[in-house]
């Protein structure tokens, strides 16, 4: 059974930072790209960033580069992102995946459930 869990969300200052996580299993974490979606209320999902089954190849949307970046330990099959200088506009549901193909896309074959990041005074 595949499982994704996000975790590391929650309620940070404009210009904080937060880390989330993704703990993959049930597939083969290693040999996959990976993405960061993400879903702001009342708007569609967003891809965010991908990185490659390597690591060694990562991409991000224009409006978090240089704030974020995305991670992997292959040992661990976990997925990261560190988002730093954190704007209310990144508030968001996050959720990390494996898409089918590297690139910039939203769809996934393999989702989390999510976790909520609140930027917020």
């Amino acid at each position: 059974e595949v499982q994704l869990v996000e975790s590391g969300g929650g309620l940070v200052q404009p210009g904080g930072s937060l880390r989330l996580s993704c703990a993959a299993s049930g597939f083969s974490f290693s040999n996959s790209h990976m993405s960061w979606v993400r879903q702001a209320p009342g708007k569609g999902l967003e891809w965010v960033s991908s990185i490659s089954s390597g690591g060694g190849s990562t991409m991000y949307t224009d409006s978090v580069k240089g704030r974020f970046t995305i991670s992997r330990d292959n040992a661990k099959t976990t997925l990261y992102l560190q988002m730093n200088s954190l704007k209310p506009e990144d508030t968001a549901v996050y959720y990390c995946g494996k898409p089918y193909y590297y690139g910039t896309y939203v769809t996934l074959q393999y989702r989390g459930q999510g976790t909520q990041v609140t930027v917020s005074p």
